[in-house]
């Protein structure tokens, strides 16, 4: 079908130097993928079934919960092929998928933290009009697009991928398949693929932190106008979350993004640990923070294990 991809496949890397500690390796990283897939798992399903959560904020929550689970399911495969079974070949068709995965998710996720925001900017600063302004057909259109822009954005440098034609070494320098490692593969002119992620990232990831930023001027400014100490704690708390979120999803986001730029004398096992940070780090904080910090879910989880002990 694509007749000037040459037919060696990719080969995928662990961490060099360290083949014969896979293994070990192997442990905590499969007790972190776990700890994701039952987080996010958790909160999904108790969203589902805990109706005193059928609220805007956590039908957002429930997105970004859904969100670190595809990325998690997505990286997940190829990492612990390697380290379990030393399995390095990926051909072109899957790994242009996964990076097609991996890259849109990544829009997805800022664009659902963006939303978040906006239910948090409305709480607080139009009280009385947040169930009229977020109704339930708001929420979906609001995730729908989030996810639509994420996945349709990315296609025109993924595609590009396909017919580009391959003679340069096959090796990438990571467990799993991004677009900047793997268009340097290519025998072709990469200019586009080269100039229009950094535009996409700017036009998404990074004029949704500075909405983000300003929405949360705002709400501190209305916040500040609250006359009861106890209710600006209150407002406040809401927030918490999401900021803590916010903050551990851009600061991966940006670190790895000048690191591939400008960390060209940095060690290479330093790219390879912020890789690691940036897939695996905010996926498993979400739950863990939205479980201590926010009370609804914390009453949630309660009554669901209350449930199953008395059930059982």
């Amino acid at each position: 079908m694509w007749p000037n991809i040459s037919a060696a496949p990719f080969l995928l890397t662990g961490f060099p130097g360290l083949e014969a500690a896979h293994r070990w390796i192997s442990i905590p990283f499969f007790a972190v993928y776990i700890f994701m897939l039952l987080g996010n798992g958790t909160l999904l399903y108790l969203i589902k079934v805990d109706h005193s959560l059928h609220e805007p904020m956590y039908y957002f929550l429930a997105m970004l919960a859904g969100t670190d689970l595809m990325v998690t399911l997505t990286t997940m495969p190829t990492v612990m092929g390697i380290l379990w079974m030393n399995h390095w070949e990926m051909n072109h068709g899957a790994c242009f998928l996964q990076a097609f995965f991996i890259h849109s998710l990544s829009i997805v996720e800022s664009g659902i933290l963006l939303a978040m925001a906006y239910d948090r900017f409305i709480a607080i600063r139009n009280p009385l009009q947040y169930t009229s302004l977020l109704t339930n057909i708001r929420v979906v259109k609001l995730g729908v697009g989030a996810f639509m822009r994420g996945f349709i954005s990315i296609m025109p440098v993924i595609l590009r991928l396909f017919s580009f034609p391959y003679c340069h070494s096959h090796v990438l320098s990571h467990a799993f398949c991004l677009h900047q490692e793997v268009m340097k593969l290519a025998c072709a002119d990469i200019t586009f693929n080269t100039l229009y992620p950094v535009i996409l990232i700017f036009l998404t990831v990074f004029l949704d932190s500075l909405i983000i930023l300003f929405s949360y001027i705002l709400i501190l400014k209305t916040v500040m106008g609250i006359a009861s100490g106890e209710e600006r704690a209150k407002a406040l708390n809401t927030c918490v979350s999401h900021i803590a979120c916010v903050l551990i999803f851009y600061i991966t986001v940006i670190s790895l993004s000048f690191m591939h730029r400008f960390g060209k004398n940095v060690p290479h096992v330093v790219h390879i640990i912020m890789s690691y940070v940036y897939f695996l780090f905010p996926p498993l904080m979400n739950p863990i923070i939205y479980s201590i910090k926010t009370k609804q879910i914390q009453i949630g989880i309660h009554r669901l294990l209350s449930k199953h002990r008395f059930g059982s």
